[in-house]
């Protein structure tokens, strides 16, 4: 029996990856999602120090604040839209053409952001066009982490998914220091220039940023799980209601997995300059450089924890990262109070790795293996950005609106403690799934 030109195709690329392959494979997809979450993170820093005042200035601080943070919250609204619309032909049509289109989306988004005139210049168009960009941006995430993970577990060894999957994950914290460390270096700059020019430069980087990720994207090939899919003429004909109408459990279970390391990385990454620097009345230097010491670590520690998820189970791992989540929302707003600048940043360096990175890095591997091949890109997908557009991008607006109620910190930290417990209860439900054959899932 002879086999056609394109079954043979399939053939070749269903085979295992070899070492030289897994580690193009995994440099390919951490360089892109580094691009990726610098684009979409870079917002919030600029939401933190200047859109209030570029582009809300007619409202008054705390409001301006707010309406800022609600604009980069717009950002994780529009996350499920992407993870749903690249999800859908991510499952249709393969993972590898979804990350070329997402990194595309991102980028023109990012770009155009820095070329954006302010409210001084055209008045209400300014708002208006910079939360249109902040959708396309958030459209174009959406669809790139669930594309990102896919890419590499699906080519990985069942006893190194944790691990693998937690390289990609480090592109978040890389995101996050390239970010901080570009807008630290600017805030050196007088206020003026900052404000008139300084701002746009991270932006308008995403173009050079954009063009070598494509180059190194355009290489990968497509998956063994999916190809062989395709090959036995098994692809879902509607992925998406699937998930949905057919597996809302899981689902579900997916979103509450995320829901407390996603509200913790905001709380702590962007919440936390305006409370330091405006109620706290510390230097912006002082929290830019502990983010930065933070993500450093979590360079470490995101594979550390995705390494032991595989040899003790991703379970274990989010039961205690749940755990330790509520017991830090108790120290948190205490260890910033001291306004000690050594206790600052060992404060937030080492909480974000207690509450994020024991949690996210595992997760690359664990939620996407709660679903088949057929429905996996949808699946993880979806569930990863309805839970970042619940607690993610709305939790520096909670968090601001919260504390200028109260007129105090712990009705936050409530709200931390009770993601804490939704992510544990969902640890509860969720099957263990290191050892799942998710070729054949």
């Amino acid at each position: 029996m002879t086999s056609t030109p394109a079954v043979a195709a399939l053939n070749l690329e269903a085979a295992p990856a070899d070492d030289r392959q897994m580690r193009q494979i995994i440099l390919a997809s951490m360089l892109g999602t580094i691009i990726e979450w610098y684009d979409f993170l870079i917002y919030g820093t600029a939401a933190a120090l200047v859109f209030n005042k570029l582009f809300f200035p007619s409202l008054d601080p705390v409001a301006g604040t707010l309406a800022a943070f609600a604009s980069y919250a717009v950002g994780f609204v529009a996350r499920p839209l992407g993870g749903a619309i690249f999800g859908h032909y991510g499952d249709r049509l393969g993972r590898k053409a979804m990350l070329t289109l997402t990194m595309l989306i991102m980028g023109v988004g990012t770009f155009l952001i820095g070329c954006l005139p302010t409210y001084a210049q055209i008045g209400l168009w300014a708002p208006i066009l910079l939360v249109s960009l902040r959708l396309l941006q958030g459209i174009g995430i959406g669809g790139e982490w669930g594309g990102a993970v896919l890419m590499v577990i699906e080519h990985a060894p069942e006893h190194r998914r944790g691990l693998y999957g937690s390289l990609v994950q480090v592109g978040f914290p890389l995101g996050i220091a390239a970010s901080t460390a570009t807008f630290r270096w600017l805030t050196s700059l007088p206020e003026a220039d900052f404000l008139s020019w300084g701002w746009r430069l991270p932006f308008l980087a995403s173009a050079l940023l954009i063009g070598i990720g494509l180059f190194v994207r355009l290489r990968l090939v497509e998956t063994p799980a999916f190809a062989r899919v395709k090959e036995e003429a098994a692809v879902a004909p509607m992925p998406l209601l699937d998930v949905i109408m057919r597996q809302p459990r899981t689902f579900l279970t997916a979103v509450g997995l995320k829901v407390s390391e996603v509200a913790w990385v905001y709380i702590l990454t962007v919440f936390s300059i305006v409370y330091a620097t405006k109620t706290l009345e510390l230097p912006r230097s002082l929290i830019l450089n502990a983010i930065l010491i933070a993500a450093a670590l979590e360079l470490v520690t995101m594979p550390l924890f995705g390494w032991l998820s595989d040899k003790v189970g991703r379970r274990p791992m989010y039961f205690a990262g749940s755990a330790i989540s509520a017991a830090c929302a108790l120290v948190l707003f205490g260890l910033l109070d001291t306004r000690d600048p050594t206790t600052v940043v060992v404060t937030i360096a080492v909480i974000m790795s207690l509450t994020h990175a024991m949690m996210f890095g595992p997760q690359a591997a664990f939620m996407p293996e709660l679903f088949g091949t057929r429905t996996r890109y949808s699946g993880a997908s979806l569930g990863c950005q309805v839970a970042a557009a619940i607690s993610g991008g709305f939790a520096p607006i909670i968090a601001t609106g919260l504390l200028a109620w109260a007129g105090a910190t712990w009705p936050i930290a409530l709200y931390l403690i009770v993601l804490a417990g939704v992510s544990f209860v969902a640890t509860m439900v969720a099957a263990e799934t290191r050892h799942l054959d998710i070729a054949r899932a």
